[in-house]
């Protein structure tokens, strides 16, 4: 019989560390690979400090699996009860439900370890910070990173997905904007692009949908902004602008995802893209690509880029349908 519970130690600011107890470390959370809790937990801890820059100081959705990843998903808005006093959170009002919610807001790698002890596989962000963060950010109204999520329908192949994400890195130098591309962790491309926080949601999703329609343009009818999933070609590159809405969530750079071979969403370089295939990425490869490699996102908050361009091309594009 196993532990009931293994402490680990996770390093915290000024020198000091903090201990997150683990129970139930034996569970298996991916039974095809036999990953347990305790393993996801050393994952985690193997990628502490890029995670928790991808993390850091955003509304955070987690996606627990209690039972694991063969069972029902929880998606966790509100900070799971028992949270120690270290944990921080930040305030979302939803007008939906017009309720205020206290979601995560990681700070430190102790809160990613905490969230796995909750049983939490999955971290999925927010494209806004709360105010008074470092990068300097207005609040969770105003994102401070575009995404470009390449989504591939039912009958697209991943060659598609990758020419689709040439012509992305091609819009983007023309730009002068520079992107950060990973692996979804499934069969997509996510690229990632700090922008300045002076927008809000409609107008941040406005250009990624006038930059996804250039894209579509260039892509010789292999990528579409359709945004009707029944009128898409069914063999084609989503270029999904969606993504950009309030409260519309990915997974995290080192986010683990709930497949079975327990894949993780790894940040790539753009000269990747021709050889990458995404299941090469998971907990038992990333941690020896991180050491190799170092992050490959670290540099993602020097730069923070502007939308006017692409918002011009938004009301170009308007004019031209009307």
């Amino acid at each position: 019989m196993g532990a009931d519970a293994v402490e680990l130690l996770v390093p915290a600011a000024d020198g000091q560390t903090r201990t997150v107890r683990v129970t139930s470390p034996d569970r298996v959370y991916f039974p095809e690979t036999g990953l347990t809790k305790l393993d996801l937990a050393h994952y985690y801890q193997s990628v502490g400090e890029p995670i928790t820059r991808a993390l850091r100081t955003r509304p955070c959705m987690l996606h627990r699996f209690p039972k694991g990843t063969a069972e029902k998903k929880v998606h966790q808005k509100k900070l799971p009860a028992g949270a120690p006093d270290w944990i921080e959170t930040v305030d979302v009002y939803f007008p939906r439900y017009s309720r205020t919610v206290h979601e995560l807001c990681v700070t430190e790698p102790a809160a990613v370890l905490w969230a796995v002890q909750m049983a939490t596989v999955e971290f999925h962000p927010w494209n806004s910070r709360r105010a008074g963060t470092a990068p300097p950010s207005p609040g969770i109204e105003f994102p401070d990173e575009w995404r470009i999520d390449l989504d591939p329908m039912p009958d697209c192949d991943f060659p598609k997905v990758r020419r689709t994400a040439h012509i992305v890195h091609e819009v983007l130098d023309e730009l002068g904007i520079t992107g950060y591309p990973k692996t979804s962790g499934g069969h997509g491309l996510h690229v990632y692009v700090r922008i300045e926080p002076e927008w809000g949601f409609a107008d941040v999703r406005r250009a990624a949908h006038a930059f996804g329609a250039e894209v579509a343009r260039r892509s010789a009818g292999e990528a579409t902004v359709t945004w009707w999933r029944k009128d898409r070609d069914p063999s084609s590159v989503f270029v999904d602008f969606n993504q950009n809405a309030r409260d519309h969530t990915m997974a995290a750079a080192y986010s683990v995802r709930a497949t079975p071979r327990a894949t993780v969403s790894t940040p790539i370089r753009w000269d990747e893209i021709g050889d990458v295939e995404p299941d090469d990425f998971t907990v038992a490869t990333v941690p020896d690509r991180l050491a190799r490699l170092g992050d490959l996102h670290e540099t993602i908050d020097d730069v923070a880029h502007r939308l006017d361009t692409l918002l011009e091309w938004d009301d170009r594009d308007t004019l031209d349908n009307r």
